[in-house]
């Protein structure tokens, strides 16, 4: 496959939209024409990424929740419950799991069985198969934007139809939703579907709508390190802004020390920003998300709570554009539209508290550096690999281990690297594997996994990282023994 990161022209663009439109009858519904005008006919209220430019100039930290059920009337009471009931900023529509695999006979069969139960038997809003016009419905029902999130590998007609649905907001990208998502798709044909999302993105864009556009950045959720989710954000990011994308939000999920994860979020931007502008796309507008806590959770609903607001303090002081919200059910499987609900007032409250108090101090500012340093070495090693093309170097890069994604699913991850807590609770590097650091970034991730393993008086080892995944479940940040 001839990848590169090149705008895709447009004529061969268009030439490959067939295909892409008849993989499902609802496809025959677009319009590219009459899509952007239904867009330029919404308020600015709808728009998401007006909404999240207003809130990073005014400082401000919005909520938005997860949510997704199979027929078209529930989940617009959902959503409609969501936004008046839960005080939600920004809405989500999360995508069914058929869908996400391009299973458009199973989802159907899934709200025709969603029907017969009078409740939904699919994990999501299948948009595929309700197209075009249950899509604007949804749009027209509510006051606020709202963004599909989903975790699809080819995600090339959902995005289609989602866009000319009316939302203005899109989850995703070539890596974060290949990676940790899926075992055997590969990375060049992933990266390719996502440039014609991305273009896709550029030609509204051009058109005269911006349409959102965010990397997923938890990763796999656990025990991700700042600087690998960092490189796989900057690397979207590049690729998105490439085919015309113009507003991009990078993320970060929670990893539970409170100076890491600010220090995270504010060097997240900082970064995507610089390297944008070096790379000559300086007109992209950058804004952040923090996902709160993506790891288990503890069964009881006030323990949830208490794992819920510590997400809203992380999002909060580090000023996070926006923080996707966790309910109190997390552990029990699908919220109750009453619990999601109760997890975004929560997180309103805690937000509101922390409104006029700054964090910055001379840790965050020391772990800021360890980890652009940390994102720098991976970047420049992705260059390197690809002789100055991300796309080239990002498939190298996960060829040798350069990027290792923990704990992911797909055969073409190394699997190599292993993180574990430091004594402090920040996630540093175990086993490096290949990952590119300098000997003085390797010599700091083993100084502070050591003065764990003399406080804990045990090896470092393999065990930690266990001890590490299953803590936050037993009421605690580090598994110690």
């Amino acid at each position: 496959m001839d990848l590169r990161n090149k705008k895709i022209d447009e004529g061969v663009f268009m030439a490959s939209r067939g295909e892409v439109l008849a993989q499902w009858p609802t496809g025959s519904r677009v319009d590219l024409q009459e899509a952007v005008d239904f867009h330029k006919s919404l308020p600015e209220s709808k728009i998401f990424s007006r909404k999240l430019a207003e809130a990073k100039k005014n400082k401000k930290t919005l909520i938005q929740p997860r949510a997704g059920v199979a027929l078209l009337q529930d989940h617009i009471k959902l959503l409609t419950y969501l936004q008046d009931q839960g005080e939600a900023d920004l809405l989500p529509t999360t995508i069914d799991s058929y869908t996400r695999q391009n299973r458009y006979k199973e989802a159907e069969n899934g709200i025709e069985e969603s029907v017969r139960q009078s409740k939904s038997m699919l994990n999501g809003f299948p948009a595929v198969n309700h197209g075009v016009d249950g899509c604007r419905s949804i749009i027209q029902s509510l006051d606020v934007p709202v963004q599909v999130r989903h975790g699809t590998p080819d995600a090339r007609l959902l995005t289609e139809i989602t866009y000319a649905g009316g939302y203005t907001s899109y989850e995703g990208g070539g890596i974060s939703y290949n990676i940790p998502y899926a075992k055997s798709v590969s990375l060049e044909s992933t990266i390719r579907d996502w440039q014609y999302v991305d273009r896709l993105t550029g030609l509204y864009e051009e058109m005269g709508v911006s349409i959102n556009r965010e990397p997923f950045g938890p990763l796999t959720g656990t025990l991700v390190p700042p600087s690998i989710s960092h490189a796989v954000a900057i690397i979207e990011g590049l690729l998105a802004a490439e085919q015309g994308v113009r507003n991009i939000t990078v993320g970060y999920g929670q990893c539970g020390n409170l100076i890491q994860d600010v220090a995270a979020i504010r060097s997240l931007e900082e970064m995507t920003e610089e390297y944008l502008k070096a790379y000559g796309y300086g007109d992209v507008v950058v804004t952040t998300v923090l996902h709160q806590w993506m790891g288990g959770f503890p069964q009881d609903e006030a323990k949830a709570f208490g794992v819920i607001s510590w997400g809203s303090v992380v999002g909060a002081l580090a000023g996070a554009t926006k923080i996707i919200v966790k309910t109190p059910h997390e552990a029990m499987g699908v919220p109750t539209m009453e619990a999601n609900a109760q997890g975004l007032r929560c997180t309103k409250q805690v937000i509101s508290m922390l409104a006029d108090q700054p964090l910055n101090n001379a840790q965050v500012t020391a772990e800021k550096e360890i980890i652009k340093a940390e994102t720098k070495c991976i970047l420049d090693k992705c260059f390197e690999l690809g002789e100055g093309d991300i796309a080239v170097g990002a498939v190298a890069a996960f060829q040798t281990g350069v990027l290792d994604i923990p704990f992911a699913p797909s055969r073409f991850n190394a699997g190599k690297l292993l993180p574990a807590r430091d004594n402090d609770g920040a996630i540093r590097i175990l086993t490096p594997g290949a990952v590119p650091f300098s000997k003085e970034l390797l010599d700091f991730n083993a100084a502070k996994i050591e003065e764990r393993a003399k406080s804990e008086k045990r090896a470092a080892s393999f065990q930690m990282v266990i001890d590490d995944v299953y803590a936050i479940g037993k009421g605690r940040l580090v598994g110690r023994p």
